[in-house]
């Protein structure tokens, strides 16, 4: 799946650019350099996930199929079987998009998706490293059904595709379509964290299944986009690892064993007897002001060219990883990583130092800025370096 996402990134960027000149034409730029780069790096991490968890993008389900299945792969064929598979599959993204809301260590994968405090197509592909790894089993009832491989992947990379259009606050109310399937309105309100949006609207596709099961809500106040406790970071491991860290932080404090499986399980707002209770979302949450980076010209020339470079091994590895074994493709993960999570670090510059004349070390405005300035340097060229080796070495090794 993950070639086939490679093809869609010129179109991916086509549209990006597009959205960005027509809010700028309206006064109504929704994008932000620094968030923009910081949710296309989530895109490239689970990319990178993807290519070393194979078992849990297609293996499992491969697995499960003759061993379940009711029906012959031959029952499906003809454009029906398609529409059946892509309407199945929703509905079972419907429940795993929801658990993924009301169970805490679901959430914990999903918030990645969520953490950016802008809507736009760039948050689309703000995409979940670890959120299909714990969702596969979700879908096998689909290999119940006994749908062959290719329709269930298939499937899939509509559902996903679909999803792309749907994040941007430039496409207004749809009417009648936005009763039926998932639309910019109706996703914009899953995103949102306004009381009264919290937590619903979970189609991906269809809209129905939130106006069957009690989830839907109809966009009528501005939205307000993030996670309730915000993320104030560009580092994509740290994104990954937010309510991961605090989840186990909560179940360590708890009391009780049985309470420490809980609350794993359990909302995500759940406190088990013996800790306060979480504060619910209100209008102060409405209020705080965006997480930004006003960053130095050499700062965004640095980020840029070293995102480029690491997106350019990205797709040069995800095009031989299948041929590759198990610890060539660690080792171009573990690259990809560093060269994002370097990235990262750039965009972060003015947040961890301040003004860069502020003085943070003892030393004089002057010599605190020089000091900054060398170790981003540093970073900086260790991680173009190991990106730029990567992608040498992919390069020597394809035919002629």
């Amino acid at each position: 799946m993950h070639r086939v996402l490679l093809i869609a990134v010129p179109l991916f960027a086509l549209c990006i650019a597009l959205e960005w000149l027509w809010g700028r034409w309206q006064g109504r730029d929704t994008h932000d350099l620094a968030d923009s780069l910081s949710s296309l790096s989530q895109g490239l991490m689970s990319l990178a996930v993807a290519a070393v968890t194979p078992l849990f993008q297609t293996g499992l389900y491969a697995w499960t199929l003759p061993h379940v299945a009711r029906l012959p792969a031959s029952a499906w064929s003809g454009w029906w079987a398609w529409a059946a598979a892509i309407v199945v599959y929703d509905f079972c993204d419907y429940w795993l998009h929801r658990v993924s809301h009301e169970s805490a260590i679901f959430w914990a994968a999903h918030a990645v998706h969520h953490q950016s405090e802008r809507f736009n197509l760039t948050t689309a592909l703000r995409q979940e490293s670890f959120y299909a790894v714990m969702g596969a089993p979700f879908f096998l009832p689909m290999a119940l059904l006994g749908m062959p491989v290719d329709l269930y992947l298939g499937a899939g990379l509509f559902v996903l595709l679909y999803q792309f259009w749907i994040h941007t606050e430039l496409i207004g109310k749809l009417g009648w379509l936005d009763r039926v399937i998932s639309t910019p309105s109706n996703h914009r309100v899953h995103h949102a964290v306004n009381p009264g949006y919290l937590d619903k609207n979970y189609g991906a596709v269809l809209v129905i299944w939130d106006r069957i099961f009690g989830s839907f809500v109809e966009e009528t106040e501005p939205c307000v986009y993030g996670t309730v406790k915000p993320l104030h970071s560009w580092s994509p491991l740290r994104a990954i690892g937010q309510f991961y860290g605090e989840l186990f932080e909560r179940a360590r404090a708890t009391p009780r064993w049985r309470d420490r499986v809980r609350v794993l399980f359990k909302s995500p707002g759940w406190a088990p007897p013996g800790l306060p209770p979480f504060a619910p979302p209100d209008e102060a949450r409405l209020r705080q002001p965006r997480f930004a980076s006003h960053m130095e010209a050499l700062d965004v020339g640095r980020a840029i060219s070293l995102f480029l470079v690491t997106a350019a091994a990205t797709a040069m590895w995800l095009e031989v990883a299948d041929d590759l074994g198990e610890g060539p493709n660690l080792l171009a993960a573990a690259v990809i990583t560093i060269g994002l999570s370097a990235t990262g670090a750039m965009l972060a510059r003015d947040v961890r130092d301040g003004n860069p004349g502020r003085e943070r070390d003892g030393n004089g405005p002057r010599d605190g800025h020089r000091s900054s300035q060398r170790r981003a340097w540093g970073l900086y060229l260790g991680a173009m370096a190991l990106c730029m080796g990567l992608l040498g070495t992919l390069l020597l090794q394809m035919p002629n």
